[in-house]
């Protein structure tokens, strides 16, 4: 499988171990990961079964002055920016991302935050044979999941998950913590 990571992640997709296949025909990728993993299958003559796309970053229904505030934060304080990121990234979940981390650059969340989903691309992708399955969590914080949803749900097989967020994992309960 070939898997590409969300901004400013690394090695994080053990996190997502119970959606991804293990085959050499399928591409996957988190966040902004599923941005380039569309790309990747989209310009590729290999042959490629199944895209998996986890919570696919999708910021294009917000306004200039969204993208434009998110990179003068980052310019005034990268690492804070990237922790509060991460912060919302695994809620409502209690998931440690830090071993994860690799902090990104301003040219890299540019590009996050302006990608533009196409529509005849993943109609090209389907069309070659290409499976395409979008998972969704209903208490993201880091994209508005449900216009997400309205958008791929046309085209692709699409899972809307209730009481997870972004990294598709749910609120640990308060015994479960403890132990």
């Amino acid at each position: 499988m070939k898997y590409f990571n969300g901004f400013s992640l690394q090695n994080e997709e053990e996190l997502f171990s119970q959606y991804l296949i293990n085959s050499d025909y399928c591409v996957a990728g988190f966040s902004f990961g599923a941005q380039q993993a569309l790309e990747y299958t989209y310009q590729s003559k290999k042959r490629i079964e199944r895209l998996i796309l986890l919570s696919p970053a999708f910021f294009q229904t917000q306004k200039p002055s969204f993208t434009r505030t998110q990179l003068r934060y980052f310019e005034a304080g990268q690492e804070a920016y990237v922790q509060q990121f991460l912060s919302n990234v695994s809620y409502p979940s209690n998931t440690d991302l830090s071993s994860y981390l690799e902090v990104a650059t301003k040219e890299e969340l540019e590009a996050l935050l302006t990608y533009t989903w196409d529509k005849k691309k993943i109609q090209e992708v389907l069309d070659r044979g290409t499976t395409i399955e979008v998972f969704l969590g209903e208490d993201d914080k880091i994209i508005c999941s449900k216009d997400a949803f309205y958008f791929f749900a046309s085209l692709t097989t699409t899972y809307f998950m209730k009481s997870v967020g972004h990294v598709l994992k749910p609120k640990e309960k308060l015994e479960e913590a403890l132990t």
